[in-house]
């Protein structure tokens, strides 16, 4: 058993280097696009703050990686979630949407703030400023309803 230990070591070792050169992902946009969410609609400053701190980093353009983002295999479990998150919305394409798919968005949103489905925990997991108290949940479920209201 000891005898093999030290060669499957080396292997782990090696394939968790050769795992650091597969390319990266960059959500990075600096601009904040014309389309945005914040753009087409009116958002309070303290909404605002909550979308930017909760959601972005998978539902736009401008994820703010942290400093273990840049080893694999975490920055590829991280690329997968905002892949699939701006699959889903994209608040920086949000404007682009028709006014049926902005509604249903925004009643999603809503929803899966009533389920708790999001922020995802296992995104909360390791970023604990993105978990929403009950009385930001309430902000964004007035300002959801408020613009859902308006289209």
């Amino acid at each position: 058993m000891k005898r093999l230990l030290k060669p499957l070591l080396g292997i782990g070792t090696l394939l968790l280097i050769a795992l650091q050169f597969i390319p990266r992902d960059h959500n990075e946009a600096g601009n904040t696009a014309v389309n945005a969410i914040d753009r087409v609609y009116k958002i309070p400053a303290n909404v605002s703050v909550i979308l930017k701190r909760s959601c972005y980093d998978c539902h736009s353009d401008q994820t703010d990686y942290p400093w273990y983002a840049r080893l694999q295999p975490v920055r590829l479990m991280m690329d997968r979630h905002v892949r699939n998150g701006k699959a889903e919305l994209n608040f920086n394409t949000f404007g682009t949407y028709t006014a049926r798919k902005q509604r249903s968005k925004l009643r999603a949103i809503g929803q899966s703030l009533e389920e708790g489905s999001m922020p995802l925990s296992s995104y909360t997991l390791l970023h604990r400023n993105a978990i929403l108290s009950q009385t930001e949940k309430a902000q964004l479920m007035n300002w959801v309803k408020q613009t859902s209201d308006s289209l």
